[in-house]
């Protein structure tokens, strides 16, 4: 594994006093930092923090390798059922580690495997576009939900459920679905006992942002031919360079001091993450998630009124330089921005030589596209560095499972750590409850909590409106 983590452009020294984070304000978190480390420890111990156990289950590899294995012989078109932390994580892996036009290849340039689709909401030209686009008796369908209650995964369920019924018959619906849940309890953990189908574990330690190290992720990354053991094993890795409880030494627990620091001495109210390849562009989605839900929370550990949390942004270069960048250049100095570089791309396109063309673009002559792109960056990084405008850099070099594996678990340890630093509960998501209860009782779910949140819906349609179109 390689990747390197450059915080240089952070700094009070790159963007001066006002912005920049002085190594003196790192340092008078050190005593912070060996508490919230004995506390994430303890934690890991315990079993309370279960993604520090994912890389090291192998039975769970044995598991879903022979699985995939499985699935690869017998289907055209696998496709993830999920939303949020069961379908980012895999999704993830998949555009970063397949070819970037997987589904378009020819079986065999796919090596064998199948077209992966993630169904993660229920837009319904959305769904019922895919439904158009497949033959179900080739297709297997992961259904992926920790409860068995999310309203979005089960309502696809139940409808391909009910075409599969259809199209291949009730004998011959458990080839076609595999249940990734509880192992032990909840309404998808039944139904798939009931139906005896095939069924791979969500611990109940892990929570759907923390899960893509279990079978949420490995499942469909081996299902199109990932190598999930060399991205454990790089996950490892990064575990080992992660144990340090000193702060310049431990860079999960550096880069989330530089961003919490950001956050709350320089106004930084904003986590951009900027990557400039296309294989890392869901990286930034998957990341969004894990440091918006596990961060932005109204109560701190003592149930004080805190309401902290950054802003997750994602940004992909180069496109956004031609977008988001004039904002980031001028605008509010509020965000702090992390670019993912890839030192070595594994395929190269090289800019022909061409005659006629204006002297000013001879300078693309001969170019290879992975340093046009890396050119890029840089000038980016040096433009928002002049406009004192706070950047950090995670570089591979290369895209590999291990680097990759790497990278998101050094973003799960950093946001635990954050979790720390802000003083909250980086596990729960209670501003994400509301909205389902109230989603189940619009719905009409037959409950006494749901008809005191219809009366409450009901009142709030009530209110005077004003609107213009």
């Amino acid at each position: 594994m390689a990747i390197k983590f450059d915080f240089t452009n952070a700094m009070n020294s790159a963007i001066g006093e006002a912005h920049g984070i002085n190594p003196r304000a790192i340092e008078a978190l050190e005593s912070r930092a060996q508490a919230i480390h004995q506390t994430i420890q303890t934690q890991r111990k315990s079993g309370t923090l279960g993604f520090y156990h994912l890389p090291y289950d192998d039975c769970l590899v044995r598991a879903v390798r022979a699985l995939a294995a499985t699935v690869r012989k017998t289907c055209e078109n696998f496709v993830v059922l999920g939303i949020g932390g069961s379908a980012l994580g895999a999704q993830c892996l998949c555009r970063a580690l397949t070819h970037p036009y997987h589904n378009l290849l020819p079986r065999k340039m796919r090596k064998n495997t199948p077209r992966i689709f993630f169904l993660d909401n229920v837009d319904p030209e959305q769904v019922s576009g895919l439904l158009n686009t497949m033959n179900l008796k080739q297709t297997v369908f992961n259904v992926v939900t920790k409860s068995g209650t999310t309203v979005e995964t089960m309502a696809t369920f139940f409808l391909f459920y009910n075409r599969l019924k259809r199209a291949v018959g009730a004998a011959q619906i458990d080839k076609h679905i595999i249940i990734t849940t509880d192992p032990h309890k909840g309404e998808l953990h039944r139904i798939a006992r009931a139906h005896r189908l095939r069924t791979l574990p969500i611990p109940d330690n892990v929570g759907g942002r923390f899960s893509v190290f279990s079978a949420v992720g490995l499942l469909p990354a081996a299902v199109v031919g990932i190598n999930i053991r060399a991205l454990l094993q790089g996950a490892q890795a990064m575990d080992k360079r992660c144990r340090s409880t000193r702060l310049w030494r431990n860079p999960a627990y550096l880069n989330a001091a530089i961003h919490y620091l950001a956050d709350t001495k320089k106004g930084k109210t904003m986590s951009v993450m900027m990557p400039y390849s296309y294989a890392l562009t869901v990286v930034a989605d998957w990341y969004c998630q894990l440091w918006a839900e596990s961060l932005g929370k109204r109560l701190s550990l003592d149930g004080r009124r805190v309401e902290v949390g950054q802003t997750p942004i994602k940004a992909i270069g180069a496109t956004d330089q031609h977008s988001q960048i004039q904002l980031y250049n001028e605008g509010p100095n509020n965000k702090i921005i992390t670019f993912l570089q890839v030192d070595k791309f594994r395929k190269q396109a090289r800019i022909p030589h061409l005659s006629g063309l204006s002297p000013s673009l001879h300078h693309l002559m001969g170019v290879e596209l992975g340093e046009l792109l890396n050119s890029e960056l840089l000038a980016t990084e040096f433009a928002l560095t002049k406009n004192k405008r706070p950047n950090v850099k995670f570089i591979f070099d290369a895209i590999t499972p291990e680097n990759l594996g790497g990278l998101l678990f050094l973003l799960e340890v950093q946001t635990a750590f954050a979790g720390g630093l802000y003083n909250v509960n980086a596990n729960d998501q209670p501003g994400v409850e509301e909205g389902k209860r109230a989603t189940n009782a619009l719905l009409g779910q037959d409950s006494p909590q749901a008809l005191q949140k219809k009366a409450e819906l009901d009142a709030f349609q009530k209110r005077k409106r004003y609107q213009c179109l």
